[in-house]
């Protein structure tokens, strides 16, 4: 059955097919797909463009339980969003091609991100956290809404370590490596402007922390550890970029008082100043 974008008023099946005309969809139907973790690993390695990789991306099925989850929560749905078109897929990083600030994440939400097509938001987590943005000015406005309400960022780039929404929010150690070289193709194609890695909870964080070594780069003795507000000096072949841990603006965060809107504005703050933006 075909339902109605909320804002655009097109019509698209749940999940959505590549290249139906979803706001921002980078792929074709003639998109190549991943079908497994050694494609992954040679389609991310050959990736000439941030395009290709986003493209590739959100194609990918090469966790069959990812697949099988994404899907399913895109056909059952929430309640509250029974009406509306579900994106159903991997969501590939989005905003600036040459970021200064890179954002990451550990994986899209099931009724947020995987309705929305655009990470991190579509749910409470994304309004508390592109607020902050705004405020920072790495971001032109604090609606999040859906990937048409104009939202854009400012020198900055939002991914995930992890493309599709899991069960439990819990990828699982395998469905993490597999996905990892998506992550290190777009640092590759996208990361050389970067000077601030802002990076939401331990697992985002080491996650930052292997991708900067797969691209050649170092990390110091001892390992840094993640907390919010701690920073890391990490040595690229761009030159050092500093890593900024964050709590994850998750509303177990944000409803018990662990992560403030005054906790975000310091850390966005200070990744701004750093980046010169």
């Amino acid at each position: 059955m075909k339902l109605a974008h909320p804002r655009t008023g097109e019509v698209f099946y749940s999940p959505v097919p590549a290249g139906s005309g979803w706001p921002g969809d980078p792929a074709t139907p003639d998109t190549a797909v991943a079908d497994s973790a050694a494609q992954v690993a040679a389609m991310a390695d050959a990736a000439g463009s941030v395009d290709q990789v986003e493209a590739e991306v959100s194609v990918c099925r090469a966790c069959p339980r990812l697949v099988e989850w994404r899907e399913r929560v895109a056909v059952e749905k929430r309640k509250s969003y029974a009406a509306e078109p579900y994106w159903g897929r991997p969501i590939p990083g989005w905003g600036a091609a040459r970021p200064r600030v890179m954002i990451l994440g550990l994986a899209p939400a099931a009724h947020g991100g995987n309705r929305t097509g655009r990470v991190f938001t579509g749910d409470r987590s994304g309004d508390f956290l592109f607020a902050a943005l705004h405020r920072a000015g790495l971001a032109n406005q604090s609606l999040c809404v859906d990937a048409a309400d104009g939202l854009a960022l400012n020198g900055t780039r939002v991914v995930a370590a992890v493309r599709c929404a899991p069960p439990a929010n819990a990828p699982t150690p395998a469905e993490r490596a597999t996905c990892a070289p998506w992550l290190d193709a777009e640092w590759r194609l996208a990361g050389a402007d970067v000077r601030v890695i802002i990076v939401l909870g331990g697992f985002a964080w080491r996650a930052a922390l292997d991708m900067v070594r797969a691209a050649g780069g170092s990390v110091g003795r001892p390992v840094p550890k993640f907390g919010h507000g701690a920073t890391a000096e990490v040595q690229t072949p761009h030159g050092d970029v500093t890593l900024v841990g964050c709590y994850h603006p998750s509303q177990q965060n944000t409803f018990t008082g662990k992560l403030t809107p005054s906790m975000l504005d310091d850390v966005f703050g200070r990744a701004a100043v750093l980046a010169g933006i």
